[in-house]
């Protein structure tokens, strides 16, 4: 089936609370999703990617605004007639039937010849690994096997969309990763246009071609998992993707689209300032923590001092705390050895690795 892209133009949804009264779940919400595209909606719980998902799926009616799937303004129609695949966040199975059954239920409704539905399940089970299973129950899986059965159910009515609300949100640790990989492989090889729901930063810088993150009902940023990393438009965007030590700062100079600037009395050089900033403004740095650099102090060293305040070891890389006055800085060292850990309550330099660096606006009353 050739892919297709999915719009979502303008829409707004409204709920009305007991205690807050009329609510906006969805403001003004522009989406666009391209041909076998995998795009994620990100943010914190209720900042409104649910509920635009659930307009996209036809779960959910938007007040203003509309949806076109294919091109096809799908916005009045019903779920059923928008041949969409939805993966819930409870995987929703029905536990009185097999496996195969549950795999088989869509195509059922669509009243399929008994060859076309066993040929399909038994090709979709194969497909997500669980060949062999369609006599077994729910309750016999693990959440991992449970998560496939769902995605299966999805992709065996070979839907033009694939939608995912939130679907390893009750996976441990391990068992995420390990899925979100499968979910990303499968999605690649069905070449299928996908749209994922999650509150996780991690997961969705890896399973993502690009991220919408949203904040109270809107979008706030899109782009590639690199560009929210590196070039976050907001300090919310920032400390939403991924750790960041967000620092007050001061421009000293300005030189085409950059400059320099001064931060925790450290001068350096800098790429890109906010529009318009002159010499003398505040603005805040987003140093992330692979962004400083610490080491034993030296004396006579006149670089930033600070003292470890906390240290967690974690194989590949060593994370820090550290305590310059009333700041606490995270610093991550990707590169120490046997022998070189910064013991706790020993005393550091920093250096602030530029120019990359992101500046922002100093922060609006």
């Amino acid at each position: 089936m050739e892919a297709v892209g999915v719009r979502v133009e303008g829409v707004s949804k409204r709920f009305t609370h007991k205690v807050k009264g009329e609510v906006y779940a969805a403001r003004d919400v522009t989406l666009d999703v391209g041909p076998g595209e995998f795009v994620t909606m990100l943010g914190p719980s209720g900042c409104g990617k649910t509920t635009t998902l659930r307009m996209i799926a036809g779960f959910e009616r938007p007040d203003t605004g509309r949806v076109l799937i294919g091109g096809r303004d799908v916005t009045h129609e019903l779920a059923n007639q928008r041949n969409i695949g939805f993966v819930f966040q409870n995987y929703a199975l029905f536990p009185h039937l097999t496996i195969g059954e549950n795999v088989a239920y869509g195509l059922r409704v669509r009243n399929l010849a008994q060859a076309e539905i066993a040929s399909r399940v038994a090709e979709v089970l194969s497909l997500v690994g669980l060949a062999g299973y369609e006599h077994q129950f729910s309750n016999q899986l693990s959440g991992g096997e449970q998560q496939r059965v769902a995605l299966a159910r999805a992709i065996v009515i070979r839907p033009q969309v694939l939608l995912f609300d939130e679907p390893l949100s009750n996976l441990d640790a391990k068992l995420r990763v390990q899925m979100r990989q499968e979910i990303r492989d499968l999605q690649r090889r069905l070449a299928i246009t996908t749209v994922y729901v999650t509150h996780d930063q991690e997961e969705a810088m890896a399973v993502s071609d690009r991220i919408a993150v949203m904040n109270q009902g809107s979008i706030v940023q899109e782009g590639s998992a690199d560009d929210l990393y590196y070039r976050p438009a907001s300090a919310f965007v920032a400390q939403f993707i991924g750790r960041v030590n967000l620092l007050p700062g001061r421009v000293e100079a300005v030189a085409g689209a950059g400059g320099e600037v001064t931060v925790m009395g450290h001068r350096m050089a800098v790429a890109a300032l906010p529009a318009g900033a002159r010499a003398g403004d505040s603005v805040r740095l987003v140093l992330r923590p692979e962004a400083i650099a610490v080491r034993s102090a030296r004396d006579g060293d006149s670089r930033t001092r600070g003292r470890i305040a906390g240290r967690m070891f974690l194989g590949e890389k060593v994370e820090y705390v550290v305590r310059c006055g009333e700041t606490a800085l995270q610093v991550v060292s990707y590169d120490a050895r046997p022998g070189d850990l910064l013991a706790e309550g020993a005393e550091v330099t920093l250096d602030f690795k530029g120019p990359d660096v992101p500046v922002l606006p100093e922060a609006k009353p």
